[in-house]
């Protein structure tokens, strides 16, 4: 159903029974998925929405990015199945550079007034509260739960199930599976409550915090932490994930308190 104050152009495909409420428009190069619905006022360009979503009132979807070296390229949005975003909500579509989208998964909750800049990639079941500002270029892993008023530097990641409290901001990399909380917002534990909901058994989760306990313990820097683990501990799938997320990091993971130095293999270089 389409509303008769929409404005739709005609480039625009859309489900038969997708809902498109009053006011809304939906640009160019748009398509809209099965029993997705556009509640109200909503702005909608350059994006490809997957079906059962909800877009709310006044959400701008895909329109230009922030980027002074864009100049109008083919870009766009990517937004999962069953993906809610809220009042207010803006997501701008890719700047000229890798795929060249933003790309926000299935059964993620982006809550109202929160932004995702060009770029970006949610992977599924992520939640952004409140006024969340996310970067260019900001990768968010599965599962991960981001406070609201956070800010995060462009090109940073937040790892998987990581849960972030309200009111904190980051310059560099967020650890799997860790909770945190400031400016910046130093890990202080494992999401342990995240890991029992998805069945990660006793076992592997106590294997798991052996692990992050010696990745921020003040006794060892970063390389000589990860050789204790191996040497140590018996390997799983989310201490591989970790180790990996550290060795690959760019901009360095966030791990101790900045009394004593954000550590990270790149600072030890």
């Amino acid at each position: 159903m389409i509303d008769k104050t929409a404005i739709i152009h005609p480039s625009a495909q859309i489900a038969e029974d997708a809902v498109i409420g009053p006011f809304v428009v939906i640009g160019e190069n748009v398509k809209i998925g099965s029993r997705t619905r556009v509640i109200s006022n909503a702005h909608i360009e350059f994006a490809e929405i997957g079906e059962d979503c909800t877009i709310s009132p006044f959400a701008t979807i895909g329109s230009e990015p922030q980027d002074l070296g864009y100049k109008g390229e083919p870009t766009k949005v990517v937004i999962g199945d069953g993906t809610i975003i809220k009042e207010n909500v803006t997501i701008h579509r890719g700047a000229n550079c890798g795929d060249c989208t933003t790309r926000i998964g299935k059964k993620c909750l982006i809550m109202v007034g929160a932004h995702v800049a060009h770029n970006c990639v949610l992977e599924d079941q992520v939640i952004l509260a409140n006024l969340v500002t996310l970067g260019g270029h900001v990768h968010v892993g599965f599962g991960a739960f981001v406070g609201g008023m956070s800010v995060f530097h462009q090109n940073i990641r937040i790892g998987d199930m990581a849960i972030i409290s309200g009111f904190s901001a980051s310059r560099q990399d967020i650890l799997p599976y860790s909770k945190g909380e400031g400016r910046p917002p130093v890990p202080d534990g494992l999401n342990v409550i995240a890991m029992k909901r998805r069945g990660v058994s006793q076992e592997v989760r106590t294997a798991t915090n052996a692990a992050f306990k010696l990745l921020v313990s003040k006794d060892y820097n970063t390389t000589q932490a990860i050789e204790k683990i191996k040497a140590e501990i018996p390997m799983n799938e989310y201490i591989e994930k970790m180790i990996d997320f550290i060795q690959t990091s760019k901009r360095g993971v966030l791990l101790k308190s900045y009394k004593t130095g954000h550590q990270s293999l790149d600072c030890e270089e």
